[in-house]
């Protein structure tokens, strides 16, 4: 039996937006799309965020995916940033729970660890990584559109592995929740 999913991950912004496409068929991922949607044309915040939601609804009809990652804002110093940035991201996730997708938010920095194994990899190692993995002939002129492929691998990552207890308070606590493995 062939096991398929399609996920769809988004780099959220109000500028440009990220997105990545992939497909995993038997636990073999790869990548559909990726790109980036220019919003800097419109001056008009709201009207960004039509089109984000509009863009991100035209994503999710054309490639029908099963979940969609999307990267959580980070803290800055710029209040007026993040504001736009969490509305950017809201009406992204919107969109995708208009069309009852499951959606998980991932920290940047989670999304980053889980490519190049650091969580401080800048944007160009994350691409260099992506282009490892997939095979990729060349890196995309934008970032942002390698971030999303980012976001939606590590979803995949995260969602198929085993999940572990890998919290224990003490040495006591570890060998009382695995006995079988005390010699």
């Amino acid at each position: 039996m062939t096991e398929k999913r399609v996920i769809l991950g988004i780099d959220p912004g109000t500028n440009l937006m990220g997105y990545g496409i992939i497909e995993v068929i038997n636990k073999k991922p790869s990548v559909v799309d990726l790109g980036v949607i220019t919003l800097k044309k419109n001056s008009d915040h709201f009207q960004k965020l039509q089109q984000i939601f509009n863009q991100t609804d035209d994503l999710i009809k054309n490639y029908k995916p099963d979940e969609l990652a999307i990267e959580a804002q980070f803290f800055g110093k710029n209040v007026q940033s993040m504001l736009k940035l969490g509305r950017a991201q809201g009406v992204a996730i919107s969109a995708a729970l208009s069309h009852q997708l499951p959606v998980t938010e991932y920290a940047p920095r989670k999304i980053k660890m889980s490519i190049t194994g650091r969580g401080d990899a800048s944007k160009e190692q994350v691409a260099a990584f992506l282009k490892s993995i997939f095979g990729l002939k060349e890196i995309p002129e934008n970032l942002d559109a390698t971030d999303g492929l980012a976001t939606a691998l590590c979803h995949y990552y995260q969602t198929s592995q085993p999940q572990q207890e890998t919290s224990y308070k003490s040495w006591k606590d570890f060998i009382n929740k695995n006995p079988k493995k005390v010699v």
